[in-house]
Order: structure tokens, then sequence, then C-alpha cells
């Protein structure tokens, strides 16, 4: 399943890459599960992430490794991938892309793809994770903001 989300901000995109770092990470976790960050090596191929779901009764590791990253005079972006993934997840693709949008602008844009042990559940995660990542939209737009 894909999901692409679209956020504008008024912020240059390489303050905005700049700005893509562990308080960034944590001021974008959802309320629920509540998430505590075990690891930040940055948004580089090689890097790793790796948090750590609080689902009260259980917990679930999340670790994502950066396996690339590219930056030119109008775009930058990473790609994370799952290497240890909830047990309700198979397949995790995170294509973080901030792009110039104008002199002082940019748009930050969340292409996701995943995938799940089963369709069904495919379709159960889909509107649980659109709902976690739009939640992102008035962070992003918060922090890279034009009076910070």
């Amino acid at each position: 399943m894909n999901i692409s989300l679209t956020t504008k901000v008024n912020q240059n995109y390489l303050k905005v890459k700049e700005g893509f770092n562990a308080d960034l990470f944590k001021a974008l976790n959802p309320p629920f599960p509540p998430v505590k960050l075990l690891r930040f090596d940055g948004s580089a191929k090689g890097d790793l992430v790796s948090l750590e779901l609080n689902f009260i009764f259980f917990k679930q590791v999340w670790t994502s490794e950066i396996t690339a990253d590219h930056l030119d005079d109008a775009e930058y972006y990473f790609i994370d991938e799952g290497i240890k993934l909830p047990f309700f997840l198979k397949k995790w693709r995170h294509k973080h892309r901030i792009l110039l949008d104008g002199n002082d602008k940019a748009k930050i844009i969340d292409e996701i793809s995943f995938s799940s042990p089963n369709l069904l559940l495919d379709y159960l995660l889909y509107p649980f994770l659109y709902v976690q990542f739009s939640m992102r939209k008035p962070v992003y737009q918060k922090v890279f903001s034009d009076k910070n």
C-alpha cells in the first residue's frame, strides 16, 4: 500500500533539510503509541534509526536503515527502510522529500509504502497510518515557519 502526503512550509528547503534531526523526530511522534527514541544516527545513507513503540501491554522495536540520500539544486531526500519491524508490518519504505518551492518556501513530501503479513491487515493499517502521518503536517508547519 502507498501513502503520499505533501506539506508546504515557509522555509527554504536547505534550512528544512538541516531541521530533520532527532528533535524533529521526537516532535513528530504521535500520541499513540508512545514512542521512545532508542537510536538516531541521522539521515545519511547507512545511518540507523531505532525506536520502541509502547502499546501498553507490549512493546515493539522498529529499526530502519537510511538506504539512500540525495541533494541537488531543487530537492533533498532520504529513504528509510525497515530492517526490524513490528509484527504487524512485513515491509516499510519511507521516502522523505524536501523540494524547493520558491526562495523561502519548501514542500515536504512523505512517500510511504508498506505491507503487512496479509492484505486485510494492509487495509486496516492504511487509515491508521494515514492519520498518524497527517498529524505531522501542523508540526512541520510550526517547526518550519518563517518565524523560526
